[in-house]
């Protein structure tokens, strides 16, 4: 059985999944190293687009909510989009 996801971890996947085709090929993983935490999210190929959006408009809002939802958890939060590897 996984282990239980950060509620920080659930919104970005929440959020991710909801923007693409394929949202079964939706990974966020969280990173912590002293009072920051990364969130590398991890789409398939084809949803890139969608969750970065026309001029990076998706990807801002994104991290918009991640930056209101650090300043009440004292902790700074970045989201990474990772480019799909190609086989």
């Amino acid at each position: 059985m996984d282990a239980p996801q950060p509620p920080i971890v659930q919104l970005v996947t929440l959020m991710a999944r909801h923007l693409v085709d394929y949202p079964e090929e939706v990974f966020v993983t969280a990173i912590e190293g002293g009072n920051t935490l990364v969130l590398e999210l991890k789409v398939a190929e084809a949803d890139t687009g969608k969750v970065i959006g026309k001029h990076g408009r998706t990807a801002h809002a994104m991290r918009v909510i991640l930056g209101a939802v650090s300043g009440k958890g004292k902790k700074n939060m970045i989201l990474e989009i990772l480019e799909p590897t190609r086989v």
